[in-house]
């Protein structure tokens, strides 16, 4: 069984300290025990052990070091959540999390994976990020009550700034560390907070407390969101992604006299043509989705 050291009993997932997340809020700390546990699940469905015998995770809010070689993943969610997440590791780690997907020997006790994966390897990685992604948007549904979408892609290390970091670690049987770092984007972060009670109360005090909460909008004006241009869209089956090579074409639903879309994390803000500004792209815009249309389509 690979357990990791210190952990307080072999046979169960080993409970996360309060000290290791001192600032994690509740809604933060169960969309990343969701990861974690889906993750537990589906290497133990691949191994075949029972998951008081599987690979155990347990997190902290100690980073991950950094390297060229790492991988990045993004996560964008959509439906009753929208916001973007990244999860982040070393290039030995995804190595030892593809080997097991592939059920591949595990290399020896400290065996050194090397800081290069092969494409098929990371082709495995990324196959079992998503069955793990699938798990968690089910397992989040009541906890968000909304379908949660979760999409996964390879990616580079994100632009914004991180709300939230939590690390996910084990060991396998041979002793190797593995790592899996996850991210929060501030767009997530604020999605997830729960939405204000409505109490029963007298019309002083509502109007007060109207009053007091103008001034936090001030709070969010440097927060940095993502702005994204859509060109259009395409679904693929999985065979005709991994057929991909260089001159291939793939056609999108979009027609050429079609707008762009401009996306604000995964949402519809507005609509234009693509125009160049110096040498670079840029859109103008002709039309902003008005706020009935932007809540109808979440």
């Amino acid at each position: 069984m690979t357990n990791v050291p210190d952990a307080p009993s072999p046979n169960a997932v080993p409970e996360t300290p309060a000290a290791l997340l001192p600032e994690l809020r509740p809604e933060l700390r169960q969309w990343c025990d969701a990861w974690k546990t889906s993750l537990q699940n589906v290497l133990s469905q691949i191994s075949g052990k029972p998951s008081d015998e599987a690979d155990t995770f347990e997190s902290s809010s100690q980073p991950l070091s950094t390297a060229d070689s790492d991988l990045w993943y993004t996560v964008v969610a959509g439906g009753a959540i929208h916001g973007e997440m990244a999860l982040h590791m070393a290039a030995a780690s995804g190595h030892r999390l593809a080997q097991k997907f592939l059920a591949e020997p595990e290399p020896a006790s400290g065996a050194a994976a090397g800081e290069t994966i092969t494409s098929e390897n990371k082709e495995a990685l990324e196959e079992l990020l998503r069955q793990v992604a699938g798990i968690t948007s089910t397992a989040l549904a009541s906890a968000v009550s909304g379908e949660v979408q979760l999409h996964l892609s390879a990616s580079a290390a994100p632009a914004w700034s991180s709300d939230a970091i939590v690390c996910l670690r084990t060991r396998d049987e041979a002793g190797n560390s593995i790592g899996l770092e996850i991210q929060i984007s501030p767009a997530l972060a604020a999605a997830l907070q729960p939405r204000a009670q409505t109490a029963p109360a007298s019309p002083p005090v509502a109007a007060v407390t109207t009053t007091a909460s103008a001034p936090s909008y001030g709070r969010l004006m440097d927060v940095g969101l993502d702005v994204k241009l859509r060109f259009g869209t395409r679904r693929m089956l999985l065979r005709d992604v991994l057929a991909l090579s260089a001159g291939v074409v793939i056609e999108l639903e979009n027609s050429l006299q079609s707008p762009v879309d401009l996306l604000l994390d995964g949402r519809l803000i507005a609509q234009g043509d693509v125009v160049v500004v110096d040498g670079k792209y840029g859109l103008r815009i002709t039309g902003v989705v008005d706020r009935a249309a932007a809540v109808a389509q979440g």
